[in-house]
């Protein structure tokens, strides 16, 4: 189990963060990337399901962030209903980087420069541990449905296909 204090930089400026707000982690980084759900999920040794990804989306031109499970993709066409919006698209490498700081399989669900609207997708749920991403492509930790969805502030959907 890594320290917070030994994770890399940006790392552990999530971890702090999210210590902060009362998650106790753990807080892990890995040699190998766990950019991928499947990365993490065997870097982990859990069910890939219980991966948490932090997608970023932009819905009718702002950026937002979608957490879903690693067993599932996003379908846009419902997101975009559910959510009420007209156009939904996934974000580029780099409006990511600029809405949340991080980049591409490191995002965070927290820690970004500003608020974005978070939406969850409900597949989370049922797991008693899930893990996401703190802030690099190496980095996670852990946390539950519940305790994710409070930090995030975020909207419970069913979205996947």
């Amino acid at each position: 189990m890594s320290r917070i204090e030994d994770l890399h930089p940006s790392a552990r400026r999530v971890a702090e963060a999210l210590h902060a707000l009362g998650v106790d982690g753990p807080f892990l980084e890995f040699d190998a990337s766990t950019k991928t759900a499947a990365d993490a999920a065997r870097a982990l040794e859990c069910d890939v399901g219980a991966i948490a990804s932090c997608l970023v989306f932009v819905l009718d031109d702002q950026p937002v962030v979608i957490i879903k499970s690693g067993a599932f993709r996003v379908d846009t066409v419902l997101f975009a209903e559910l959510a009420h919006g007209a156009v939904v698209r996934r974000a580029t490498p780099e409006e990511v980087r600029v809405a949340t700081g991080q980049p591409i399989g490191g995002v965070s669900p927290i820690n970004w420069p500003e608020e974005l609207r978070v939406y969850i997708d409900d597949s989370l749920a049922p797991y008693e541990r899930i893990w996401s991403a703190c802030g690099t492509p190496n980095a996670v930790f852990a946390t539950t449905f519940v305790e994710l969805q409070d930090l995030t502030n975020a909207t419970s959907l069913t979205l996947r296909v």
